[in-house]
């Protein structure tokens, strides 16, 4: 089996690496690829998943030398290949629901509303639960729930599905940090444009 599976991932890395570099363009990345290193084990070290141990290197740009990828990538840029690899992934994999955590740390801008797409296209085959304080991520969800923590009488964190006219303030609110009418009119626009 370990004698059949060695090949078969040897063909497969360099495509895999490929498919997750081609959504990390999409995630406003620019030249930025993902390689897979495949290392041969001593037959001591060979375990149930084969006789190689695999690595992701990060290339940061066109003509840069690969590196690992937790020891170069920001925050960001692993949060957006971590998005990339799920999405390559996600359609041989059985898992229903992904759960987000600030994916979209030190991002902004034109990368947020790239990542609000790749997670529309991720939705389409799994259930995702995102929390974010991008309203460009928060407006391409199919339900808004609004977490607040409270103090008194005691420490509490409270959940709620948002109304639709609750999720166009709570949108504002994200946009600008206040509600009037500038950005509650942004807001109904960045809901039209995200549905």
């Amino acid at each position: 089996a370990a004698t059949a599976l060695d090949p078969a991932r040897r063909k497969m890395a360099p495509r895999f690496a490929q498919a997750v570099s081609k959504v990390m363009a999409r995630l406003e990345m620019g030249s930025a690829s993902l390689v897979v290193e495949l290392q041969d084990l001593t037959r001591e070290a060979w375990t149930r998943w084969g006789t190689q141990a695999l690595d992701y290197l990060f290339v940061p740009g066109a003509g840069l030398s690969p590196q690992k990828l937790s020891a170069i990538a920001s925050g960001g840029e692993i949060s957006r290949v971590m998005l990339a690899l799920k999405v390559v992934l996600g359609s041989c994999d059985d898992v229903d629901t992904l759960v987000f955590d600030e994916i979209d740390a030190g991002v902004g801008g034109k990368t947020a509303l790239a990542l609000a797409a790749v997670l529309k296209d991720l939705a389409q085959t799994h259930q995702l639960i995102v929390v974010t304080h991008l309203p460009q991520v928060a407006v391409v969800g199919d339900a808004h729930y609004l977490v607040e923590k409270h103090e008194a009488p005691e420490l509490t964190t409270d959940i709620r599905v948002l109304s639709a006219e609750e999720r166009v303030v709570e949108v504002a609110r994200m946009l600008s940090g206040r509600v009037d009418e500038t950005s509650l009119a942004h807001a109904k626009e960045l809901l039209a444009s995200a549905h």
